[in-house]
């Protein structure tokens, strides 16, 4: 798919950046499942975000040489404030990666189920305050049953959710400076993973230094690692293409299919839920049900009207 063209205004509801953010959405909700097999088999979070990084390199150099994105790096690279732009995202996506793998590996699928479920509250948050991004009734009520789940969770809990907040904050603030940068998906992700590469081979070398790096002890976890990246590269990629042609709101609502997917590996993994949680999971579904129902509405009439509509 091409990315070449200039992002469509905020206010527009694009299908095709809307099936990327589902597709991205869901390969993400499923991770869970990859990494508590990479984590069983000996490799730890911290080794699993250095090849994450690694790997992300080549598979995303071959998705800009494939789609013909190299000849628009050129302007990119030498701009200092894009540059910038671009390792402050790297940056970002790094701390979301570590946090999020390290609080699956020990068994906290649940609370970052519950990051991502705060992520669209402020997402739709941003969107208001940077991007003119207009909220209907039913997003407003969306809102509300969402944030009451939200609080709930957080006082079943009984302490603050610093993972969810971590998770919620780091993702947000990705999707924001992505929607600054100049540089296509792919070719932005390229530059993100170059950034971040000298750090994560050091990470390695460090883990090999002090024998508890699992790559290459044994088939199957070599072949589980070197996964990484391209289920890396492409949610990443389509997130990318997503957020430049969406208002910011509507990725962060459709974002909502991740935490649920994330909440049912979670169980499925012998996590325990209980009846507090569960209540605060109803709020939020049900938010989250109200807010897809005005979507299938707006895209009715989009279709009636034969073009797009307004966020509003």
């Amino acid at each position: 798919m091409s990315v070449s063209a200039p992002a469509r205004p905020t206010d527009a509801l694009d299908r095709t950046g809307l099936i990327a953010a589902v597709v991205c959405y869901v390969i993400w909700g499923a991770f869970p499942l990859l990494f508590h097999q990479m984590g069983v088999r000996g490799a730890s979070a911290w080794e699993i975000v250095g090849w994450r990084t690694v790997f992300a390199v080549p598979v995303s150099l071959a998705l800009v040489l494939a789609t013909g994105g190299l000849r628009t790096l050129g302007p990119v690279v030498v701009q200092p404030r894009q540059l910038a732009i671009l390792a402050l995202s790297a940056t970002l996506i790094a701390t979301n990666w570590t946090v999020y793998v390290w609080a699956v590996s020990v068994g906290q699928t649940l609370s970052a189920s519950l990051g991502y479920y705060i992520n669209p509250l402020v997402n739709a948050a941003v969107g208001a305050l940077f991007f003119r991004e207009k909220i209907n009734r039913w997003g407003v009520l969306a809102l509300g049953l969402a944030t009451v789940g939200v609080l709930a969770q957080a006082a079943a809990l009984g302490a603050p959710p610093w993972v969810a907040l971590v998770l919620a904050g780091s993702f947000a603030g990705y999707g924001v400076v992505r929607k600054q940068a100049q540089a296509d998906a792919q070719g932005g992700l390229l530059i993100e993973c170059l950034i971040l590469s000298p750090f994560a081979i050091g990470l390695l070398a460090w883990l090999s230094q002090h024998g508890t790096l699992r790559f290459g002890q044994g088939v199957d976890i070599t072949l589980l690692l070197l996964t990484c990246g391209p289920v890396t590269v492409a949610p990443l990629a389509l997130f990318a293409f997503a957020a430049r042609r969406l208002p910011f709101n509507v990725v962060g609502f459709i974002q909502f299919i991740t935490p649920t997917l994330q909440f049912a590996c979670g169980l499925l993994q012998g996590e325990r839920l209980t009846w507090p949680s569960l209540v605060a999971f109803a709020f939020i579904w049900a938010g989250a049900l109200v807010f897809a129902g005005n979507l299938v509405w707006r895209l009715r009439r989009e279709s009636a009207a034969g073009s797009p509509v307004g966020a509003s």
